[in-house]
Protein backbone atom coordinates (compact mmCIF):
# COMPACT_ATOMS: atom_id res chain seq x y z
CA UNK A 1 0.00 0.00 0.00
CA UNK A 2 2.68 2.30 1.12
CA UNK A 3 4.66 1.70 -2.96
CA UNK A 4 1.46 2.28 -4.16
CA UNK A 5 0.56 5.55 -2.44
CA UNK A 6 4.36 6.83 -3.09
CA UNK A 7 4.47 6.02 -6.66
CA UNK A 8 0.99 7.94 -7.20
CA UNK A 9 2.45 10.91 -5.54
CA UNK A 10 5.57 10.62 -7.54
CA UNK A 11 3.35 10.87 -10.28
CA UNK A 12 1.08 13.57 -9.24
CA UNK A 13 3.89 15.49 -8.51
CA UNK A 14 5.36 15.12 -11.96
CA UNK A 15 1.74 16.08 -13.70
CA UNK A 16 1.45 18.85 -11.23
CA UNK A 17 4.52 20.32 -12.68
CA UNK A 18 3.63 19.93 -16.06
CA UNK A 19 0.31 21.04 -16.34
CA UNK A 20 1.44 24.29 -13.54
CA UNK A 21 4.53 25.58 -15.51
CA UNK A 22 2.18 25.21 -18.38
CA UNK A 23 -0.58 26.57 -17.04
CA UNK A 24 -2.85 28.81 -19.90
CA UNK A 25 -5.85 26.85 -21.62
CA UNK A 26 -3.64 23.34 -20.61
CA UNK A 27 -4.45 24.08 -16.89
CA UNK A 28 -7.82 24.74 -17.10
CA UNK A 29 -8.92 22.00 -19.33
CA UNK A 30 -7.07 19.71 -16.33
CA UNK A 31 -9.17 22.27 -13.65
CA UNK A 32 -12.33 21.71 -15.31
CA UNK A 33 -12.19 17.58 -16.18
CA UNK A 34 -10.81 17.96 -12.07
CA UNK A 35 -13.68 19.92 -10.94
CA UNK A 36 -16.27 17.37 -13.10
CA UNK A 37 -15.34 14.23 -11.82
CA UNK A 38 -14.58 15.71 -8.02
CA UNK A 39 -17.98 17.26 -8.49
CA UNK A 40 -19.26 13.41 -9.95
CA UNK A 41 -17.68 11.68 -6.24
CA UNK A 42 -19.24 14.21 -4.26
CA UNK A 43 -22.57 13.65 -6.07
CA UNK A 44 -22.16 10.09 -5.83
CA UNK A 45 -21.83 10.16 -2.04
CA UNK A 46 -25.45 12.22 -1.90
CA UNK A 47 -26.87 9.32 -4.14
CA UNK A 48 -27.51 12.47 -6.84
CA UNK A 49 -24.74 11.52 -9.59
CA UNK A 50 -27.00 10.37 -12.31
CA UNK A 51 -29.89 12.30 -11.61
CA UNK A 52 -30.84 15.45 -13.27
CA UNK A 53 -30.02 17.46 -10.49
CA UNK A 54 -26.46 15.68 -11.09
CA UNK A 55 -26.02 16.66 -14.69
CA UNK A 56 -27.29 20.28 -14.02
CA UNK A 57 -24.64 20.39 -11.67
CA UNK A 58 -22.11 19.34 -14.21
CA UNK A 59 -23.22 21.65 -16.97
CA UNK A 60 -23.24 24.54 -14.32
CA UNK A 61 -19.63 23.71 -13.44
CA UNK A 62 -18.87 24.03 -17.67
CA UNK A 63 -20.31 27.17 -17.87
CA UNK A 64 -18.77 28.76 -15.15
CA UNK A 65 -15.34 27.17 -16.39
CA UNK A 66 -16.41 28.96 -19.86
CA UNK A 67 -17.59 32.55 -17.72
CA UNK A 68 -13.67 32.10 -15.96
CA UNK A 69 -12.05 31.68 -19.32
CA UNK A 70 -14.12 34.67 -21.13
CA UNK A 71 -13.73 36.88 -18.45
CA UNK A 72 -9.74 36.38 -18.38
CA UNK A 73 -9.39 36.63 -22.01
CA UNK A 74 -11.33 39.75 -22.45
CA UNK A 75 -10.22 41.33 -18.71
CA UNK A 76 -13.38 41.31 -17.78
CA UNK A 77 -14.23 40.66 -14.19
CA UNK A 78 -17.09 37.76 -13.14
CA UNK A 79 -20.09 38.89 -11.96
CA UNK A 80 -20.17 36.22 -8.63
CA UNK A 81 -23.25 37.04 -7.24
CA UNK A 82 -25.32 37.08 -10.56
CA UNK A 83 -23.92 33.22 -11.30
CA UNK A 84 -24.77 32.09 -7.62
CA UNK A 85 -28.24 33.65 -7.93
CA UNK A 86 -28.18 31.66 -11.67
CA UNK A 87 -27.49 28.26 -9.48
CA UNK A 88 -30.11 28.57 -7.15
CA UNK A 89 -32.74 29.37 -9.53
CA UNK A 90 -32.11 26.78 -11.91
CA UNK A 91 -31.91 24.22 -9.19
CA UNK A 92 -35.19 25.67 -7.35
CA UNK A 93 -36.87 25.48 -11.04
CA UNK A 94 -35.63 21.87 -11.24
CA UNK A 95 -37.35 21.15 -7.94
CA UNK A 96 -40.34 22.87 -8.98
CA UNK A 97 -40.82 21.47 -12.35
CA UNK A 98 -40.14 17.85 -11.46
CA UNK A 99 -42.00 17.94 -7.73
CA UNK A 100 -42.01 15.77 -6.13
CA UNK A 101 -39.36 13.90 -7.77
CA UNK A 102 -36.42 16.12 -5.35
CA UNK A 103 -36.43 16.59 -1.67
CA UNK A 104 -35.33 20.46 -0.79
CA UNK A 105 -32.13 18.54 0.87
CA UNK A 106 -31.19 17.43 -2.51
CA UNK A 107 -31.37 20.90 -3.97
CA UNK A 108 -29.03 22.09 -1.09
CA UNK A 109 -26.43 19.32 -2.08
CA UNK A 110 -26.36 19.89 -5.84
CA UNK A 111 -26.14 23.41 -5.21
CA UNK A 112 -23.01 22.96 -2.32
CA UNK A 113 -21.44 20.74 -4.68
CA UNK A 114 -20.98 23.17 -7.47
CA UNK A 115 -19.75 25.85 -4.96
CA UNK A 116 -17.39 22.91 -3.25
CA UNK A 117 -16.08 21.73 -5.89
CA UNK A 118 -16.69 23.55 -9.29
CA UNK A 119 -16.01 27.06 -8.33
CA UNK A 120 -13.40 26.45 -5.54
CA UNK A 121 -11.58 24.37 -7.15
CA UNK A 122 -10.89 26.78 -10.18
CA UNK A 123 -8.90 28.87 -8.11
CA UNK A 124 -6.00 26.75 -9.27
CA UNK A 125 -6.15 28.34 -12.20
CA UNK A 126 -7.15 31.61 -11.35
CA UNK A 127 -4.04 31.68 -8.94
CA UNK A 128 -1.97 30.92 -11.86
CA UNK A 129 -3.30 33.32 -14.02
CA UNK A 130 -2.30 36.03 -11.74
CA UNK A 131 0.57 38.18 -11.74
CA UNK A 132 3.59 35.94 -10.59
CA UNK A 133 1.02 33.19 -10.75
CA UNK A 134 3.82 30.94 -12.31
CA UNK A 135 5.76 30.78 -8.72
CA UNK A 136 2.34 32.26 -6.20
CA UNK A 137 0.63 29.10 -7.51
CA UNK A 138 2.96 26.59 -5.82
CA UNK A 139 2.02 28.22 -2.26
CA UNK A 140 -1.26 26.36 -2.17
CA UNK A 141 0.69 22.80 -3.03
CA UNK A 142 2.98 24.15 -0.15
CA UNK A 143 -0.03 25.32 2.15
CA UNK A 144 -1.87 22.00 1.78
CA UNK A 145 0.41 18.75 1.09
CA UNK A 146 3.10 20.47 2.55
CA UNK A 147 1.41 21.51 5.61
CA UNK A 148 -0.13 17.99 5.55
CA UNK A 149 3.35 16.67 5.53
CA UNK A 150 4.81 18.28 8.51
CA UNK A 151 2.12 17.92 10.38
CA UNK A 152 2.05 14.12 10.31
CA UNK A 153 5.80 13.65 11.10
CA UNK A 154 5.27 16.24 13.85
CA UNK A 155 2.82 14.51 15.45
CA UNK A 156 3.95 11.86 15.40
CA UNK A 157 6.89 12.31 17.23
CA UNK A 158 5.50 14.76 19.88
CA UNK A 159 1.51 14.84 19.18
CA UNK A 160 -0.60 13.95 22.56
CA UNK A 161 -3.09 16.61 22.33
CA UNK A 162 -6.37 15.35 20.31
CA UNK A 163 -7.11 18.37 17.58
CA UNK A 164 -10.45 16.83 16.79
CA UNK A 165 -10.78 13.60 19.03
CA UNK A 166 -14.34 12.53 17.74
CA UNK A 167 -13.80 13.84 13.74
CA UNK A 168 -10.04 12.71 13.39
CA UNK A 169 -8.21 10.73 16.19
CA UNK A 170 -4.91 10.56 15.08
CA UNK A 171 -4.39 14.53 14.11
CA UNK A 172 -2.79 16.27 17.33
CA UNK A 173 -2.77 20.07 18.30
CA UNK A 174 1.01 19.69 17.90
CA UNK A 175 0.99 18.42 14.73
CA UNK A 176 -0.88 21.66 13.50
CA UNK A 177 1.16 23.49 14.57
CA UNK A 178 4.05 21.65 12.98
CA UNK A 179 2.35 21.52 10.25
CA UNK A 180 1.96 25.41 10.06
CA UNK A 181 5.50 26.50 10.94
CA UNK A 182 6.77 23.60 8.49
CA UNK A 183 4.63 25.46 5.80
CA UNK A 184 5.83 28.92 6.77
CA UNK A 185 9.79 27.55 6.65
CA UNK A 186 9.75 25.80 3.42
CA UNK A 187 7.50 28.98 1.65
CA UNK A 188 10.13 31.68 3.00
CA UNK A 189 13.21 29.03 1.86
CA UNK A 190 11.07 28.81 -1.64
CA UNK A 191 10.29 32.34 -1.98
CA UNK A 192 13.59 33.61 -0.99
CA UNK A 193 15.06 30.78 -3.73
CA UNK A 194 12.91 32.32 -6.68
CA UNK A 195 12.31 36.11 -5.21
CA UNK A 196 14.76 37.75 -7.82
CA UNK A 197 12.45 36.08 -10.84
CA UNK A 198 9.95 37.06 -8.78
CA UNK A 199 11.38 40.54 -8.43
CA UNK A 200 10.31 40.95 -4.87
CA UNK A 201 11.42 42.22 -1.93
CA UNK A 202 12.78 40.97 1.07
CA UNK A 203 9.07 42.24 2.75
CA UNK A 204 6.95 40.80 0.24
CA UNK A 205 8.88 37.27 0.89
CA UNK A 206 7.78 37.10 4.49
CA UNK A 207 4.30 38.43 3.51
CA UNK A 208 4.42 34.94 0.76
CA UNK A 209 5.26 33.31 4.35
CA UNK A 210 2.25 34.84 6.26
CA UNK A 211 -0.16 34.31 3.23
CA UNK A 212 1.13 30.50 3.36
CA UNK A 213 0.19 30.37 7.15
CA UNK A 214 -3.46 31.31 6.14
CA UNK A 215 -2.89 28.71 3.57
CA UNK A 216 -1.84 26.04 5.99
CA UNK A 217 -4.46 26.78 8.52
CA UNK A 218 -7.55 26.65 6.19
CA UNK A 219 -5.79 23.68 4.57
CA UNK A 220 -6.95 21.18 7.86
CA UNK A 221 -10.56 23.10 8.00
CA UNK A 222 -10.34 21.53 4.31
CA UNK A 223 -9.14 18.30 5.23
CA UNK A 224 -11.71 17.92 7.90
CA UNK A 225 -14.65 19.43 6.04
CA UNK A 226 -14.08 16.24 3.83
CA UNK A 227 -13.77 13.70 6.46
CA UNK A 228 -16.60 14.57 7.94
CA UNK A 229 -18.83 14.41 5.13
CA UNK A 230 -17.42 10.86 4.30
CA UNK A 231 -18.15 9.52 8.29
CA UNK A 232 -21.67 11.81 7.87
CA UNK A 233 -22.53 9.22 4.82
CA UNK A 234 -20.06 6.25 5.79
CA UNK A 235 -18.22 5.96 2.93
CA UNK A 236 -14.15 5.31 3.60
CA UNK A 237 -12.84 7.11 -0.42
CA UNK A 238 -14.18 9.22 -2.56
CA UNK A 239 -13.26 7.19 -5.49
CA UNK A 240 -10.58 5.32 -6.68
CA UNK A 241 -9.44 7.01 -9.51
CA UNK A 242 -5.55 7.82 -7.56
CA UNK A 243 -4.04 4.30 -6.54
CA UNK A 244 -3.40 4.75 -2.97
CA UNK A 245 -5.08 8.05 -2.19
CA UNK A 246 -8.66 7.52 -3.21
CA UNK A 247 -10.66 10.38 -5.65
CA UNK A 248 -9.82 13.72 -6.47
CA UNK A 249 -11.54 14.98 -3.44
CA UNK A 250 -9.37 13.01 -1.42
CA UNK A 251 -6.68 14.15 -2.59
CA UNK A 252 -7.33 17.21 -3.36
CA UNK A 253 -9.74 18.25 -0.27
CA UNK A 254 -7.27 20.81 1.45
CA UNK A 255 -6.07 22.21 -2.28
CA UNK A 256 -10.25 22.80 -2.15
CA UNK A 257 -10.30 25.44 0.34
CA UNK A 258 -6.06 26.62 0.10
CA UNK A 259 -6.76 27.84 -3.43
CA UNK A 260 -9.24 30.63 -3.34
CA UNK A 261 -7.31 31.79 0.13
CA UNK A 262 -4.15 32.25 -1.45
CA UNK A 263 -5.59 33.17 -4.66
CA UNK A 264 -7.37 36.30 -2.77
CA UNK A 265 -4.43 37.03 -0.24
CA UNK A 266 -2.11 37.11 -3.34
CA UNK A 267 -4.14 39.19 -5.54
CA UNK A 268 -4.39 42.14 -2.38
CA UNK A 269 -1.31 41.88 -0.89
CA UNK A 270 1.20 40.99 -3.62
Amino acid sequence: MFRTRLISGIVLVILALIFLINGGWLLWGVSLALSLIGLMELYRVFQIHKTRLGWTGYALTVVYYLLLAAAIVFDVPINWLLYLMIVMMVFLFLMVQQYPKYHSSQIMQAIFGVLYVGVMFSFLYQTRMLTNGTYTVWLIFISSWGCDTCAYCVGKLIGKHKMSPVLSPKKSVEGAVGGVAGTMLLTYIYARIFAGKMDITHMQVCVLTLISAAGALISMVGDLTASAIKRNYDVKDYGKLIPGHGGVLDRFDSVIFTAPVIYFLAYYFM
